[in-house]
């Protein structure tokens, strides 16, 4: 099994937003739910998520308006991602 990865700056809220449409769930079963489905490559540490989530004891749910970021940080992470996809398959 491969080591776990340091998250690239800015991912984290997009995972943290995409796990949260899921279900509404606690800082700690979010970065649960990441470590799970990432299959135990992206761990998030407590010193991560306590700035991104603000403090661990709090319940989080999107609200409409975080529904609309999301799909906006999700279309940005495809454009992105597909750009580098796209290098790496020609380098």
């Amino acid at each position: 099994m491969s080591p776990a990865v340091e998250i690239l700056q800015g991912t984290l809220a997009l995972l943290i937003l995409k796990t949260l449409a899921l279900e509404p769930m606690h800082g700690w079963g979010i970065a649960q739910r990441i470590q799970q489905a990432s299959r135990d490559i992206l761990q998030i540490q407590q010193g991560s998520l306590y700035p991104a989530l603000y403090r661990l004891a709090r319940f989080y749910t999107l609200t409409k308006t975080g529904r609309q970021q999301l799909e906006r940080e999700m279309a940005d992470w495809k454009q992105m991602s597909t750009a580098v996809a796209l290098i790496l398959q020609r380098v």
